[in-house]
């Protein structure tokens, strides 16, 4: 990262939900404490955000958050401090960001059932060199239809696609924001997109850091399947 602008040294992860799609492995554990190879999803995170500069996370917690404050502590496992917010009712992907005092002027936001090989430090420095409020990483998924998409004009067909592939640019649920951005957060349950896209109408618009490399979002069985397998061919990767 360029020296021109400032070190990224501080994180929150949303670590909140219920995780309730990931059963049965979340019927005893929070879902960022499930495990991807042998190491917790959220320790691997916390892994990765120490080696990019980090020195403070803040765990935003909710469901069965005790369980993941015994097993992270304060952080000196892992040389980094570690402090927590609680909700005491749901408030959504972002609306957390609200109770939580002593946030930087900018700072990264992750969910914490995540596994990627993206480079925080340049997520942060795109961040820094566009001015944006919010950057928001993406990356590129094609998603494949279930059914046959019929194309029609004036009550004819003109096109027939039998499961046709659609490809889009994705959240990566990892954001570099600004404190400012949060003025937009009101105190009730909100989530991202909602955030996103009022910034979007501001004049000084989100901005985007896309990436091409390991991204997957844990929040299904057959996604940590795919996850565990993949941090089992090569853990450095990752950590």
């Amino acid at each position: 990262m360029s020296s021109r602008f400032p070190k990224i040294t501080q994180a929150v992860i949303m670590a909140g939900g219920a995780g309730s799609r990931l059963a049965p492995l979340t019927r005893s554990l929070p879902k960022p404490l499930v495990p991807v190879g042998n190491i917790p999803i959220i320790e691997i995170l916390i892994r990765q955000l120490v080696k990019s500069g980090i020195r403070e996370i803040i765990i935003a917690l909710g469901k069965q958050g005790s369980l993941i404050r015994t097993y992270l502590s304060d952080g000196k496992s892992w040389k980094v401090k570690i402090r927590y917010s609680v909700e005491n009712k749901p408030l959504g992907t972002v609306g957390p960001l609200r109770l939580i005092d002593g946030l930087k002027p900018n700072f990264l936001v992750l969910n914490g059932d995540l596994l990627t090989d993206l480079n925080f430090k340049e997520l942060f420095a795109a961040h820094y060199r566009l001015k944006a409020p919010a950057t928001v990483a993406i990356c590129r998924r094609s998603v494949k239809s279930d059914f046959g998409v019929v194309t029609s004009r004036g009550g004819r067909i003109v096109s027939y696609a039998e499961k046709p592939r659609s490809a889009w640019d994705v959240s990566m649920g990892i954001y570099a924001l600004s404190r400012e951005s949060l003025k937009n957060i009101p105190r009730r349950r909100f989530d991202f997109p909602e955030l996103i896209s009022k910034l979007a109408g501001s004049s000084r618009p989100p901005a985007v850091f896309r990436f091409k490399g390991v991204w997957l979002d844990i929040g299904r069985l057959e996604d940590w399947k795919k996850a565990d397998r993949l941090f089992a061919q090569n853990p450095k990767k990752f950590i």
